[in-house]
């Protein structure tokens, strides 16, 4: 395959991916952060490799669009890194959920590739995360790829970016992440400041 044909192709499942995204599941989602906002509740973001980078990006829509609180471990590097080293990656998320005291009135949004799964040893932080906020009667929210695994399995309200080529899962998976927050903080029911341009 060359380029003209890789870029054709990818385009195409870019469309393709688009038309398979359940938009029932978006307005759900919707619905629960106005019940959330109302309630004063924080949301909580976690993702790891590009998803953390997402994960700040859309924590800056939904706090300066939508007015609702947001963390996001992430974003402070020396917490995180000493946490890590202190604790342990597949705790520290968790951990700091417990400083944090995620309530029943808070959601956690995992974006994720995977969602995690317990049997590859594959982002068990966030499995960790997640058992934590439902200990503590938090929804767990999340934009996940391929069948979504733990996260779509124990989540609230999960949004599925459909796998159609398995050679592509982590870009269209993470490139679909902010198609559908974009989405979700231009609502009309969350969107209440404009933006600039």
């Amino acid at each position: 395959m060359d380029n003209k044909q890789h870029l054709e192709n990818y385009f195409e499942l870019v469309s393709n991916t688009s038309k398979g995204i359940n938009q029932d599941k978006i307005n759900n989602l919707i619905d629960c952060l106005v019940e959330i906002r109302k309630n004063n509740g924080r949301l909580f973001f976690l993702g790891v490799g590009g998803s953390a980078a997402n994960a700040s990006h859309a924590i800056n829509d939904f706090r300066k669009l939508c007015n609702i609180q947001c963390y996001n471990p992430f974003d402070n590097i020396s917490e995180l890194t000493a946490r890590i080293n202190d604790e342990g990656w597949e705790s520290a998320l968790k951990e700091w959920l417990k400083v944090s005291r995620i309530t029943s009135n808070d959601a956690l949004f995992i974006l994720s590739v995977g969602g995690g799964n317990l049997e590859k040893n594959v982002s068990v932080n966030l499995i960790n995360a997640i058992k934590y906020a439902k200990e503590n009667s938090a929804k767990v929210l999340g934009i996940v790829g391929r069948d979504g695994g733990y996260t779509k399995a124990h989540g609230d309200c999960i949004i599925l970016v459909p796998t159609l080529d398995e050679n592509l899962v982590t870009p269209i998976s993470e490139s679909f992440q902010a198609v559908i927050w974009h989405s979700i903080v231009s609502s009309p029911s969350l969107q209440v400041n404009k933006t600039k341009w």
